[in-house]
């Protein structure tokens, strides 16, 4: 008798094609709405491996309830959607999918942080909206991002792969992390800085930190307060890093120039949130690693992982 994986979204069936002679798959029907938790209950009960997304809350609860579970592949880097430790008691294995979405990610991220100093959601709003009368010098005018410096707090992967972006545009590259990284600093020159150094020093401070106990709010409102008042904030890590009302006070007084968001405390953010009515800031649907190729990449890995543990072998990608 085949192993059970259950799948929280409804995924191509084309991916699943090579791995079902390994599985015998069960399916949440819905490509865009999470599965409840009561399903999710009531499936992960039956299942040997459960593929979930960060909409799912795979706590000690669920997991006590799999009686049969013996991994959770988790399709992203971050997995703070799950109680590792309460999983790593009761013997199951969780994975996540990195590198897979290291340069896809890095590539939204900047190109956040490029349409924000040059308003260009802004921008392209003001010719759909029929205000575009006359060229004027400063129409629309905002921030050069060639030859600034970037700080950039988080220096993992997607850090690495952002500073080698920002060295296409001679930027000067910060980054504040746990541990010195000699490869940033050896191949692209990025330095080491102290966290209230690099705030008072940055043009644009980008959040690529994980979700921990100590990272949460880690931005705030004396964080905020030490960036320059030119300064541009980028998140593109997890919502919760942030403390919104501190960063809407700042945007709203000045006290930053702008934020490019990608993340929020919670997702998906109101239409009415305050921080989605502001014009410095340019906010997207949590898509950093919504390519095509990549989101199939990061579905395979976690495919691979379930039907390698499943079939008795070492995982590709443990969560520790």
């Amino acid at each position: 008798m085949k192993p059970v994986i259950y799948i929280t979204r409804k995924i191509p069936d084309e991916l699943l094609q090579p791995y079902k002679d390994d599985a015998d798959f069960r399916m949440w029907e819905s490509e865009t709405t999470p599965v409840p938790r009561d399903v999710l209950l009531e499936e992960a009960s039956a299942a040997d491996g459960v593929l979930s997304l960060l909409t799912e809350k795979i706590d000690r609860e669920c997991l006590q309830t799999a009686g049969h579970l013996k991994i959770v592949a988790n399709m992203a880097v971050g997995y703070d959607n799950i109680d590792v430790q309460a999983a790593h008691d009761q013997g199951i294995i969780v994975t996540n999918t990195p590198d897979v979405l290291t340069e896809t990610t890095a590539d939204l991220t900047f190109g956040l942080l490029m349409a924000t100093a040059r308003r260009m959601v802004e921008a392209s709003d003001y010719i759909r909206e029929g205000q575009w009368k006359h060229w004027s010098p400063y129409l629309l005018a905002g921030s050069d991002i060639n030859n600034k410096t970037m700080g950039i707090v988080g220096m993992g992967r997607i850090g690495e792969a952002v500073a080698r972006r920002a060295k296409g545009f001679n930027m000067t590259v910060l980054y504040h992390n746990r541990t010195r990284n000699q490869t940033a600093e050896r191949d692209v020159g990025a330095v080491y800085t102290a966290f209230d150094q690099m705030l008072q020093e940055a043009d644009f401070v980008v959040s690529l930190v994980p979700l921990t106990n100590e990272t949460k709010h880690l931005f705030n409102e004396d964080v905020f307060r030490q960036m320059k008042e030119s300064a541009i904030f980028v998140n593109a890590s997890r919502g919760a890093t942030v403390d919104e009302d501190a960063l809407y006070d700042a945007l709203l007084n000045k006290h930053i120039r702008a934020a490019g968001l990608d993340v929020y405390e919670q997702e998906p953010i109101a239409p009415d949130h305050p921080l989605v009515g502001l014009e410095n800031t340019v906010c997207l649907p949590h898509i950093g690693s919504a390519s095509e190729e990549t989101r199939s990449d990061m579905l395979r890995l976690c495919l691979d992982n379930l039907t390698a543990v499943l079939n008795g072998k070492q995982p590709l990608t443990p969560v520790r």
